[in-house]
């Protein structure tokens, strides 16, 4: 079995969803191999890696805000050293993932007709975040 690993940089504007299905499917690609998996890992905890609706961005916007309304901002939290986002950004972070494992057929991400990769980014500030991609397989 052949082991192929590589970071990704994600440079992130402020709270929103980053499409990232086209640089994972790079590095499958890079990787040669043409079946196994493709095991994703995000470095964060206030950041959220989903699969979801690639189609449609009204899909994510209802995302973003059902989110918003379930975890909301504020001053009524005790973790506040880094601002009134960072708890809140940390408790979206556990309702989501930080991992996903995506099937490898030949050579390529076994992703639905639908569905796109996206690091969510739960905190107000930009951000650089850093992902692992480890490909797996023959």
């Amino acid at each position: 079995m052949a082991h192929h690993q590589q970071f990704i940089e994600v440079k992130t504007n402020g709270k929103s969803l980053h499409k990232i299905t086209d640089k994972v499917r790079s590095v499958v690609a890079e990787s040669g191999i043409q079946t196994g998996l493709c095991s994703l890992f995000l470095r964060h905890t206030s950041a959220s890696l989903i699969i979801q609706e690639n189609a449609d961005p009204d899909v994510l916007k209802d995302l973003a805000n059902f989110m918003a309304k379930l975890v909301p901002e504020g001053n009524h939290y005790i973790h506040s050293t880094e601002g009134p986002d960072d708890m809140p950004a940390h408790i979206r972070t556990v309702l989501t993932h930080t991992s996903e494992q995506i099937p490898i057929a030949n050579g390529r991400l076994v992703l639905g007709t639908w569905q796109g990769i996206y690091v969510w980014e739960h905190r107000q500030r930009s951000h650089l975040r850093e992902l692992v991609v480890h490909v797996s397989g023959e």
